[in-house]
């Protein structure tokens, strides 16, 4: 038996249950703790556009001025997906 070591990548919390598989069959977590924002989490992400530091990098280039489609041809995801991270970061 292996112990899998895995913490919250919102909270950074050890309180971690498994809670069951997604429909490509990748294990799916839950995080415990009462302030996390984030309940559930896979831990390897089949597209990228789901990664925290993918989301991050894309409100860095279009800081920088980076288009949609050449924010989406560098990282590897949907232009969709850019516009629609963009629109979320500006609801503050």
């Amino acid at each position: 038996m292996v112990f899998e070591a895995v913490e919250c990548p919102t909270c950074g919390g050890v309180d971690i249950h498994r809670h069951g598989q997604s429909a490509t069959g990748k294990k799916r977590y839950i995080c415990r703790n009462e302030n996390c924002t984030r309940k559930t989490f896979i831990l390897d992400y089949t597209y990228k556009g789901h990664l925290l530091t993918v989301k991050q990098q894309i409100a860095d280039m279009a800081i920088n001025g980076s288009g949609i489609r050449d924010t989406g041809r560098v990282l590897g995801i949907s232009p969709t997906t850019v516009i629609n991270e963009l629109k979320k970061s500006r609801k503050i």
